[in-house]
């Protein structure tokens, strides 16, 4: 059998495949349940010392259908915060899966607010459960920006690398830090956290988005008391973006290791995710909308790619792709250089003779 284990961080994996922080791991039951199933790691749901200034409501997720009417979808949406339960219990939790779990791997996901103090605090006394390694979420889009907190700090450089340096100074363990999409340039913050100590980045959070608005009530969706705001936007439709932002973040910190996340649903969008250069691939919607047994056609699907390649070890599969992400000039240059210009093809604009649709496949790649 295909060997899916994986080294990242000093942290042994048996597989690639971490569920999210989000609703799959709320708490100790949930958690010691994907374990079962064969999920890789789990990143816990966001915890913070002080749960009284949490309020999640209801309705909070929204879906964006294929077609209206449709029961498929391509995006969904929230606008959750983390997590409403007491610290303590947490601890609790935290110290019970990985005495029940000890082989899996837990990744302890935590945010405060701009204050060392708490940040030391947090981690001091999380990293005293037995998790291995934390995750910062510095990329919250929503709700949380409010009091200086998730995007508001990832969208700041300055603000990164002082909570990566509290953390990096309250611990050994590994950390990540979760990066924020909704941002000009992705790796202007992921540098700032790798130079402050962070072992790795996580990306992408959700984009800040609105799902859509009720034509009947003229409302924006998911509509609370009659009124809503803008939430984190995930699932299938954003992998284009997270693949690009996993991408840039691969080559701008090479010294740093990548969990990428954003619109994974079959094993083929993950595999895709370490081609880029992810070494782990998290996954939150999907897991919310198909099951925690999604991991079976995961690990089947890896295995199966990586025997039709001749991969042996998941790390060989990591940034294969790197090489070939260039500039538009330099494609033109290769594309000249090789002469693989076709008569007729529509390489020009003054050209194209008005089939739209005929003209644009023929220019879609394969």
């Amino acid at each position: 059998m295909t060997d899916l284990s994986t080294v990242i961080n000093g942290i042994r994996f048996k597989n690639p495949f971490v569920l999210a922080s989000g609703p799959p791991g709320t708490n100790a039951k949930v958690i010691q349940r994907t374990f079962d199933l064969g999920w890789g790691g789990m990143v816990c749901k966001t915890i913070s010392l002080d749960c009284t200034k949490v309020i999640n409501l209801i309705p909070r997720y929204g879906k964006l259908p294929v077609d209206p009417g449709s029961k498929r979808y391509i995006g969904f949406q929230n606008i959750e915060l983390i997590s409403d339960r007491p610290f303590d219990v947490w601890l609790e939790d935290l110290a019970a899966c990985k005495a029940s779990h000890p082989d899996h791997v837990l990744i302890a996901s935590i945010m405060e607010e701009y204050h060392q103090d708490r940040w030391v605090e947090i981690t001091e006394r999380v990293a005293a459960t037995g998790v291995d390694g934390f995750e910062l979420n510095l990329s919250c889009p929503h709700g949380l920006p409010e009091r200086r907190m998730g995007a508001a700090m990832g969208q700041n450089p300055a603000m990164v690398s002082d909570v990566v340096g509290w953390v990096r100074g309250a611990t050994k363990l590994p950390i990540w830090a979760k990066m924020t999409p909704n941002i000009t340039d992705i790796t202007v913050p992921s540098k700032a956290a790798v130079a402050a100590g962070a072992d790795g980045l996580s990306a992408i959070n959700t984009i800040l988005g609105i799902i859509g608005i009720n034509l009947e009530t003229l409302r924006p969706m998911p509509t609370v008391e009659g009124y809503s705001e803008p939430g984190g936007y995930s699932g299938r439709a954003v992998r284009p973006i997270a693949l690009r932002q996993v991408m840039e973040i691969a080559r701008a910190c090479p010294d740093a290791t990548v969990s990428g996340m954003g619109g994974v649903e079959t094993a083929e969008d993950a595999i895709m995710f370490l081609l880029v250069g992810a070494s782990s691939v998290q996954v939150c919607t999907a897991a919310m909308l198909q099951g925690y047994e999604m991991i079976d056609g995961l690990l089947e699907g890896l295995a199966a790619f990586m025997d039709k390649h001749g991969f042996e070890h998941v790390s060989d599969i990591v940034g294969k792709s790197l090489p070939y992400f260039t500039t538009h000039a330099e494609l033109v240059q290769r594309q000249r250089d090789a002469r693989r210009a076709h008569t007729g093809q529509a390489s020009r604009d003054d050209v194209w003779k008005g089939d739209i649709a005929g003209e644009t496949d023929a220019l879609v790649t394969d």
